[in-house]
């Protein structure tokens, strides 16, 4: 088994390596790149310093081919793409992940500076996630087809059917603006600066309840079903009914046997929500105003800011990457039948 994950983090590298070629030729053929945004602001601003004098010769070409190859050197557009590449990958594994064409900062510094609120959102979500989906899958299961089952169903559909940024909307609508509960977005107050800890603790716990809320609401009623599923499967299992032939209460039979195996769907999905963990929801964090990674890597998109776009993908893909390495892991602690060579 040892030797079976050896391979897999080396075949990290070369997975990497692919992904990154990928997107990165992709972004230098998109249109609408810093040099095209930096031509359309000399037009603008030609335009309305000389009115319609100039108005001709800006719309054909404001600056100079002088200037348009310089601009091309500085962003490192005059070499192949694939020896831009080489450049970029030879920075990466030196830990720089270059410079903001949009706002000139360091990359690994805008996206440092968000990994926090996303990890706190990630972290919330997935132990809310699991300790509540995994509980109220096998409260299903056992009580398939009662009112607490055909109730909690149509809760949990309700809540599939509407995504997580449209319940956003609502709860603020509800109980931001109507009712003035919670705060309209952002995730501290004005004067949280200037409050106790005990102040801050709670301040960031209210500005919390909604956008945890919203990030819940899709992954809930997926991993819930996949629970309760999984779980009545195994209930209607010959090893189960075996059990129980020979004398074994139903909960033994529930928590003895037939959870553990269940539980493996739940373990394939657990490293793969790692790199959900720092990429977020764009929509969710547009909604209530939250500076994390999924709102940073959809204005780069946006603003064809490459190399932000290219930070963000690097640390996601390795994210991902390990985090098939990690299911693995679980799926074989949880199933002692599995056995990688």
């Amino acid at each position: 088994m040892t030797a079976y994950f050896i391979r897999r983090f080396l075949l990290v590298v070369p997975t990497f390596v692919g992904i990154t070629v990928l997107i990165f030729v992709i972004t230098r053929f998109v249109p609408g790149g810093p040099i095209e945004r930096i031509i359309a602001q000399a037009q603008q601003q030609a335009l309305q310093g000389g009115g319609a004098a100039v108005s001709e010769t800006v719309q054909r070409q404001p600056l100079s081919d002088d200037q348009i190859e310089l601009l091309k050197q500085y962003y490192g557009f005059d070499k192949p793409a694939l020896v831009s590449y080489a450049l970029w990958l030879g920075k990466i594994v030196r830990g720089d992940l270059g410079t903001s064409t949009r706002y000139y900062d360091p990359v690994w510094e805008m996206i440092r500076d968000r990994i926090p609120i996303s990890l706190y959102f990630g972290l919330l979500t997935m132990v809310a996630m699991y300790g509540i989906c995994i509980p109220l899958g096998i409260a299903k299961a056992i009580r398939h087809k009662s009112v607490f089952d055909d109730a909690s169903s149509v809760l949990v559909f309700v809540g599939y059917a509407i995504p997580g940024w449209v319940a956003g909307i609502l709860m603020i609508l509800l109980f931001a603006s109507h009712w003035e509960v919670f705060p309209l977005g952002e995730l501290v107050g004005e004067n949280f600066e200037n409050l106790s800890l005990w102040g801050k603790v709670l301040d960031l716990a209210w500005h919390t309840v909604m956008p945890l809320a919203a990030y819940l609401i899709g992954a809930f009623s997926f991993m819930t079903f996949l629970m309760k599923n999984t779980l009545m499967d195994n209930l209607a299992a010959d090893y189960v009914r075996t059990a129980m032939a020979k004398g074994l209460t139903f909960k033994g039979a529930v928590f003895g046997h037939a959870l553990r195996n269940s539980l493996i769907p739940i373990a394939t999905t657990f490293g793969n929500n790692i790199s959900v963990i720092l990429s977020g929801s764009f929509l969710v964090e547009k909604v209530f105003n939250i500076d994390g990674m999924g709102l940073l890597g959809y204005e780069s998109v946006v603003e064809r800011d490459y190399p932000v776009v290219m930070g963000v993908l690097a640390i996601s893909s390795i994210l991902f990457l390990v985090g098939n390495i990690l299911s693995d892991m679980c799926v074989a602690a949880v199933d002692p039948r599995v056995k990688f060579e």
